[in-house]
């Protein structure tokens, strides 16, 4: 269990960086070049992938590719929606509980064994 809490832990952090990389220039270099906008995501992203790399290593010591995959998306999402709501200032909408809904139903595909 141990090597499966490492990872889910890992791959919080590593998703907090990826959605700043991927989606903070929207609000923090709107008014810049793109490819500066582009340079600072690479420089955030770098930390994403030095937590991303050990945490899918570590976790496919005992979880599936697959389950791999799903757990990422389940936590991506579970970052994203309050970070889009909460520092971007979006407002929710029924979307996100039909998403969370469909993320659901493939943690149950993927896990049942």
């Amino acid at each position: 269990m141990r090597p499966v809490l490492t990872t889910i832990g890992l791959l919080i952090l590593s998703n907090v960086f990826m959605t700043f990389a991927w989606y903070g220039h929207l609000k923090n270099l709107s008014n810049r070049a793109w490819y500066i906008a582009a340079a600072a995501s690479w420089g955030v992203a770098f930390f994403e992938y030095m937590l991303q790399v050990p945490a899918n290593r570590i976790g496919h010591t005992t979880l599936s590719l697959g389950q791999l995959k799903i757990m990422q998306e389940v936590i991506a999402l579970s970052v994203f929606v309050p970070f889009s709501i909460f520092y971007m200032k979006e407002t929710l909408s029924w979307n996100y509980l039909y998403a969370a809904i469909c993320i659901a139903g493939a943690v149950f595909f993927i896990f049942r064994g």
